[in-house]
């Protein structure tokens, strides 16, 4: 691994962990100091801190640190963890924000095919866009859920900022994006033209008010996911720091971290980012967050079961089900019993299996498709096709 874009995390974070409980997370971190580079041989996940912000619509001018964040995160008590974890330290903002984009590249590319999934915590979640291009020699077909109260589709003929990443994912070649999810958004936040393209590209929304009453909606759309982008903003002001606060309405604290277990959960999700941090003074609750955010996503992690590989006949059932002119095909895991659905007019390039990738789905797609009623997530994958 090569360290040459990364800065190595302060000495206070380090120095401070003497005084912690020798159980706490800090204390079994490989963190990347002044002295130390870690090895990375055996890590499942790493973080790295990306301090940028400057294609923020807000950005005066102002740096950042993420030292808050990692001392509430050191300073948390695993669960019955068995994966390794890393911290890389921070990439720097560089001479431009392209530059910036480039070394994230660059670490995040390198992470994912050496199988280590990266935490990214930044800076404007522009980022994301970074994190997308980081696939670009690995995958050629790429599946983003981003947590937001706004699609962040924009305009695309402008340049790129923190609201509009979207569209320059979209348009830019290569093309590997297959599908796009946006999760807990809030009508009064987006454009009725944006909402219209998001549903003219087939894409997937899912209003804030319709998983609140039943958050484990969002766990098929995750499992399907390749790189998770969250935006702190989709939190309610009530559950973060003042300079924090920016709406009323949106989620809470226990419904964003079962989001992000759920994320953690998926044997796809390769990348998770969390994004629009804004330190203060009075910084605390969202330090805290954001550390809860990623001891629930690294909890996931350490939760997944292989459940997803169906060349073994005795570990699933298959279910037939003829709806109009279409035979649907559906998996459910004995394991799990989490549910899939094959989308045989779908080939993967990436993959040397025959068999047809399949879309996570749920039980009620299967009840509803006995009723003659085609899936929702199927109808869109089928149209994009």
């Amino acid at each position: 691994m090569d360290f040459s874009f990364l800065t190595p995390v302060q000495d206070r974070l380090v120095e401070q962990l003497e005084l912690q409980h020798s159980q706490v997370i800090g204390q079994s971190l490989r963190i990347h100091t002044a002295t130390v580079e870690p090895d990375l041989k055996g890590v499942k996940m790493a973080i790295v801190g990306v301090l940028e912000s400057r294609n923020s619509v807000d950005y005066i001018g102002q740096d950042f640190q993420l030292s808050e964040i990692r001392k509430a995160f050191y300073k948390l008590f695993p669960g019955n963890w068995t994966h390794n974890i890393a911290d890389l330290g921070d990439i720097q903002k560089g001479e431009t924000v392209e530059d910036t984009y480039f070394a994230l590249i660059q670490v995040l590319s390198n992470l994912i095919k050496d199988n280590i999934i990266p935490i990214i915590i930044g800076g404007s979640q522009d980022l994301t866009y970074a994190n997308y291009r980081a696939y670009d020699k690995i995958s050629s077909m790429i599946n983003i859920v981003n947590v937001d109260k706004s699609f962040d589709l924009g305009d695309s003929s402008k340049p790129i900022t923190n609201e509009s990443y979207l569209g320059k994912i979209i348009l830019e070649q290569p093309y590997n994006l297959f599908n796009y999810t946006a999760l807990g958004f809030q009508t009064y936040f987006n454009s009725q033209e944006e909402i219209d393209l998001m549903e003219k590209l087939y894409f997937e929304s899912f209003r804030l008010g319709s998983i609140i009453p039943n958050i484990s909606v969002v766990e098929p759309v995750l499992r399907d996911a390749d790189l998770v982008t969250l935006d702190i903003n989709s939190v309610k002001s009530s559950e973060v720091s003042p300079k924090q606060k920016y709406s009323p309405n949106g989620f809470t604290g226990r419904e964003i971290c079962a989001i992000s277990r759920y994320a953690g959960i998926s044997n796809k999700v390769s990348s998770f980012g969390v994004y629009e941090y804004n330190p203060s003074m009075d910084d605390e609750a969202t330090a805290m967050l954001v550390a809860q955010v990623l001891w629930y996503f690294i909890e996931g992690v350490n939760c997944r079961v292989k459940d997803d590989d169906f060349k073994d006949l005795n570990s699933y059932l298959k279910f037939t089900v003829l709806v109009e002119s279409e035979e649907l095909v559906f998996f459910k895991s004995k394991k799990t019993e989490r549910w899939w659905i094959e989308i045989p007019f779908l080939e993967y390039s990436n993959t040397k299996s025959k068999q047809h990738p399949l879309l996570a789905c749920t039980y009620e797609d299967y009840v509803s498709a006995t009723s003659g009623i085609i899936p929702e997530r199927w109808y869109k994958a089928y149209k994009k096709n």
